[in-house]
């Protein structure tokens, strides 16, 4: 054998060698590092531990990964994922591939490490996550949910049933074999399906079994099944748990008896709580349910088998339920910021209660228009704007992390139309949600990533720049010249406002209006609020509203109205309407009795406008409190205030919240009204709400259109307890015989759809969390 051979032998054999090194430490689970564009990527490892395979487990105070041949912990920086988009129900799964890539490729640029999803995904969720996974410079690791069915638990009242037991082991066993890449599962109306080929195992980082479960249902279930013996597993068992908590126990056992013994594989565990259910006493709790039972993760032990670890989840929100608000322990607890905050105070109770790492599963705030219940410290469920949302969002999470906890989860990743809330879910279509956006509805509008109407952009901002409305070819509708109400000269002053011409159009979220005026000499300047107000009046239901336009003028109509919007600038502005056709009335006046129930309401033409208000809370009595003093009334606020401000994402001066923009350049005053503060039920319809007193709340009829009228008036004749003004300036139409004529007036009609346009649009929570999460760096 010459040299040159023997030289090349030599370097096969070292190529061998190396080869076979590299080899055995992807085989161990130690090969920490992957170049990639000049950089490192940091791939999921596992590790070994007789014979189980494991990604993750659960460490002292944290989750932990694999890194570099050591175990390393892994504070959770999450948010969570739904599976529904605009247009379609959850059971759809109708979100795809590329919508799913791009949606991780911008949770991993906001530094989060965990995404956590409740149920089943089609098949594109685990190939676009897998396909994630295998270029990301850092891994964003899954917690997966095994859903249970709620409906099937309520109707029986008892975990143990066939129905419940059967169905969850079935949809556990699924879930398993879905994350290695396994399955094939039929369809089934309701749910996802397809064949499921992508292994995802690695980037697993844990379980969380089931729902918010029902404390009824809980109580039930430990009534019924008293005296149980206590539940021993191969990989779990309990020590003093209830029956219920004997049920998880079986089902976490099940679970990882399951994956260990057909995949070699483990997986930190944990299931789903939540405030209601957990394991303190909440002696300022007004509501029996909400402190009637207790699912305690303590009852529940993992065997030595169990290598990858027990960890408990709750869901965690700081305004519910009612004892966070009143329960002086919590609302007099001091934070790490030296300030008061009940959300801190509970959380340290909560983790002094476990002996486990805590993950907090879920947590946000909405950046809904609507609000839905308030929080003692401000954080409340709804009427955010986005930028606070994010600021609230990250403030939790300062505090989760500040009090010792393991991490926690964003609620939620995406905007959710077809959800409701409970102060508004009676004045809609529960069929037709998923169609439009509810500005109104807190449930809708938890996501970081907004789904906007249009499919590029929104047709309107009311920004003070009219140039959209150009581009829409909208036209307006103009004041008669031929007629002016006696009682116009103050406006013909130089410099008041004299009524030109509206405009009106539409989307899946808001209607919107644009008022254009000019001064006495035709000059469009800016308008001053001190001399000039508008009233735009709207008749959406036939046969019923107010034929007197408000305000004392004396000025009557043909067309019944059935809401008054009433322009007269920042802090003043409101929507009224139509005490006939006020549910908010109806519900707790007449029906539920909570707020005095007004005779004149249920007489249509009353000549009463009421201002638009939604609930907040009914009536309850603070239990810990000495007697007389507990009692808290009834809660309810102004819905129908408006809002001056920038309605334009692109602008500095973006205000989400904003509902009224006036022109510091000329006299155009933009506004947008949410569907639901005109009566609309469900807008790609035309249905809208009808005569509740004469076929009650879920009363419905079609609408052809919006018929409106706009009137001005001289803002010194305003009166403070009912829209409008004594004194008009002007009116479009204009009147005669001092009487506004149906046939004069615009009928704004807008074409229905099935399928509601849309585009996506990062928040400024995104921003602020992205800020937050790449600044807490350590993993």
């Amino acid at each position: 054998m010459n040299g040159r051979t023997k030289d090349a032998d030599r370097r096969r054999t070292r190529m061998f060698v190396l080869g076979a090194a590299v080899l055995a430490l992807f085989a161990a689970g130690i090969w920490g590092g992957i170049r990639l564009n000049g950089g490192t990527r940091h791939a999921a490892e596992h590790a070994t531990l007789d014979g189980v395979k494991m990604s993750g487990k659960v460490g002292d105070e944290y989750l932990q990964v694999y890194r570099n041949g050591t175990w390393i912990d892994l504070p959770v920086k999450g948010v969570n994922m739904g599976i529904a988009k605009p247009g379609h129900f959850p059971g759809e799964a109708a979100i795809t591939k590329e919508e799913y890539a791009r949606w991780f490729r911008q949770i991993g640029e906001m530094h989060a490490n965990v995404l956590r999803v409740y149920t089943i995904h089609p098949p594109a969720f685990y190939e676009a996550f897998l396909d994630y996974n295998r270029k990301a410079k850092e891994p964003l690791y899954l917690m997966h949910g095994v859903w249970a069915n709620e409906e099937n638990l309520a109707s029986t009242q008892d975990a143990y049933a066939s129905v419940n037991t059967d169905d969850f082991v079935q949809e556990i066993r699924r879930t398993v074999d879905i994350i290695h890449g396994n399955a094939n599962v039929p369809a089934k109306p309701g749910h996802a399906s397809g064949r499921y080929k992508a292994d995802i195992s690695e980037y697993v980082i844990g379980w969380l079994l089931g729902i918010e479960w029902d404390p009824s249902m809980v109580d039930a279930t430990d009534k019924k099944h008293a005296g149980m013996q206590p539940f021993q597993g191969a990989y779990f068992k309990t020590d003093g748990a209830s029956p219920f908590e004997s049920w998880l126990a079986r089902m976490m056992d099940e679970t990882a008896s399951y994956e260990t013994e057909k995949y070699g594989w483990q997986r930190p565990m944990s299931f789903t709580n939540w405030v209601t259910t957990d394991p303190l006493s909440h002696p300022a709790e007004p509501s029996a349910t909400e402190d009637m039972v207790s699912v305690d993760p303590n009852h529940i032990v993992p065997a030595a088998s169990m290598k990858a670890g027990y960890f408990a989840s709750y869901h965690i929100y700081p305004y519910y339920p009612e004892f966070l608000n009143y329960e002086q322990k919590y609302t007099s607890y001091v934070d790490q910021r030296g300030k008061p905050n009940n959300y801190a105070g509970y959380l340290h109770d909560l983790k002094a209660a476990h002996r486990m790492p805590l993950v907090v599963a879920e947590f946000g705030v909405p950046s809904s228009r609507g609000l839905t219940h308030r929080s003692v410290g401000g954080r409340n469920q709804g009427f955010h704007t986005e930028k606070e949302q994010g600021d609230i969002d990250a403030g939790m999470y300062e505090d989760i992390r500040a009090e010792g906890l393991a991490g926690g989860i964003v609620f939620t990743w995406q905007d959710e139309w077809f959800k409701r809330t409970w102060n508004t879910m009676d004045y809609d279509n529960p069929d037709r949600r998923p169609f439009w956006s509810n500005a109104q509805t807190g449930e809708q509008q938890f996501g970081i990533l907004a789904f906007d109407p249009g499919a590029k952009r929104t047709a309107v901002y009311p920004d003070g720049d009219g140039g959209d409305w150009d581009k829409l070819g909208v036209k307006p509708v103009k004041a008669s010249q031929a007629a002016k109400p006696e009682s116009s000269a103050a406006s013909e002053e130089a410099g008041a406002a004299q009524l030109q011409s509206y405009r009106v159009a539409s989307d899946e979220r808001y209607v919107y209006i644009r008022i254009d005026t000019a001064d006495a000499a035709g000059k469009s300047v800016p308008i001053d609020w001190s001399r000039t107000g508008f009233l735009l009046l709207v008749d959406s239901a036939a046969g019923q509203g107010q034929h007197t336009v408000p305000g004392g003028s004396g000025l009557r109509s043909e067309a019944g109205f059935d809401f008054a919007v009433d322009l007269r600038g920042p802090d003043q502005s409101r929507i009224w309407v139509d005490s006939y056709y006020d549910l908010f009335h109806y519900q707790y006046g007449r029906q539920l009795q909570m707020i005095p129930d007004q005779p004149y309401a249920s007489r249509p033409d009353n000549g009463v406008w009421h201002p638009i208000r939604l609930a907040l809370n009914k009536g309850m009595v603070i239990p810990d409190r000495p007697e007389g003093e507990g009692h808290i009334p009834f809660d309810s606020y102004e819905t129908g205030m408006l809002r001056f401000g920038n309605a334009n994402p692109d602008s500095p001066s973006y205000d989400s919240l904003a509902d009224v923009c006036a022109s510091d350049k000329d006299g155009m005053v933009e506004l947008r009204i949410p569907w639901q503060l005109l009566g609309v039920r469900d807008p790609s319809t035309h249905e809208i709400n009808g005569d509740v007193w004469k076929n009650g709340l879920a009363a419905a009829a079609k609408t052809d259109g919006l018929r409106m009228a706009a009137v001005a008036y001289d803002a010194g004749s305003a009166n403070k307890d009912q829209p409008g003004g004594r004194t008009v300036t002007g009116s479009i139409p204009a009147a005669a015989g001092g009487t506004l004529r149906a046939a004069d007036m615009n009928v704004y009609s807008w074409s229905g759809w099935e399928l509601p346009t849309y585009h996506e649009r990062l928040k400024a929570s995104y921003y602020v969390l992205q800020n937050l999460f790449k600044s807490n760096v350590k993993e």
